[in-house]
């Protein structure tokens, strides 16, 4: 494994309106992206934090990922992301030792970055994210 950085830390939110101000005003941060990811049926907006990332996540549809997260357990933490290099070979080289995948192939996520998801089940509950930024 080619493992860089936590890259950031996914949150879902009911409201990126409603949660923003938080994260600006009582933190001092700056929300400097917002944007949408429609196959994802979600809404991002990002923050920095050093070298790593607050991803706040709203969901667009009730039935989306985040949607779904909410309405089982509320507002919190979703998962974890980490930066790689050579994504694919990554999750290869997973799939090849037995760890449940949720995504075989990198699909296209927030801000550019190729990302996949590895299966709860076999991160002991954390659902982890694998991310490269193929530009730069």
């Amino acid at each position: 494994m080619n493992l860089s950085h936590i890259e950031h830390i996914g949150i879902a939110v009911k409201s990126l309106e409603e949660a923003i101000p938080f994260w600006e005003n009582m933190l001092g941060l700056n929300c400097y992206n917002i944007e949408e990811v429609k196959e994802q049926k979600v809404k991002t907006a990002f923050f920095m934090i050093g070298q790593s990332k607050i991803e706040l996540l709203e969901s667009t549809e009730p039935d989306g990922p985040i949607g779904k997260f909410i309405e089982k357990k509320g507002e919190g933490i979703h998962h974890l992301a980490i930066a790689v290099k050579n994504i694919e070979e990554n999750l290869q080289e997973l799939d090849k030792k037995g760890v449940q995948l949720i995504d075989k192939t990198p699909r296209k996520g927030a801000e550019g970055l190729d990302i996949a998801f590895l299966h709860p089940k076999a991160t002991h509950g954390v659902l982890l994210e694998l991310c490269e930024n193929k530009n730069g």
